[in-house]
């Protein structure tokens, strides 16, 4: 029986070899190929960091999906009720802007942008 060997490079070797050698070999190959098409398809839990480590786990649950989807819901609806103004400003500090570059950017100065994000967190703080 001739078993076929395709190297990384590209370069194909054949071997013969007896028919009982040949027949685990196939085998062999059978089971990684089944292993490794299982393994595409599995999913790792926060379970598995106990037992494989933190390279295995995704650190999602369906219960911390849920938690991120309700959070997300909840800060869409406190930022749609704070104020155009305030909401943009928030927004644009958020992003890394600078106070004096919002303030710059708007035509204000920058401690009316300063009182403007402050009133938002509060409010979100308020709200969230």
């Amino acid at each position: 029986m001739k078993i076929k060997y395709e190297f990384a490079d590209g370069a194909v070797s054949e071997v013969e070899v007896e028919e009982s050698v040949g027949a685990v070999i196939v085998e062999s190959r059978r089971i990684e190929d089944n292993l490794s098409r299982k393994e595409r398809y599995h999913c790792y839990s926060l379970d598995a960091v106990e037992y494989e480590g933190a390279e295995y786990s995704d650190r999602k649950t369906p219960e911390t999906a849920l938690e991120q989807e309700e959070d997300a819901r909840r800060i869409a609806e406190v930022m749609a009720e704070i104020p155009d103004v305030q909401r943009r400003r928030l927004l644009l500090y958020a992003e890394g802007k600078t106070l004096r570059e919002i303030a710059r950017m708007e035509g204000v100065d920058h401690k009316a942008v300063k009182k403007s994000i402050e009133a938002a967190r509060k409010f979100f703080r308020k709200n969230f």
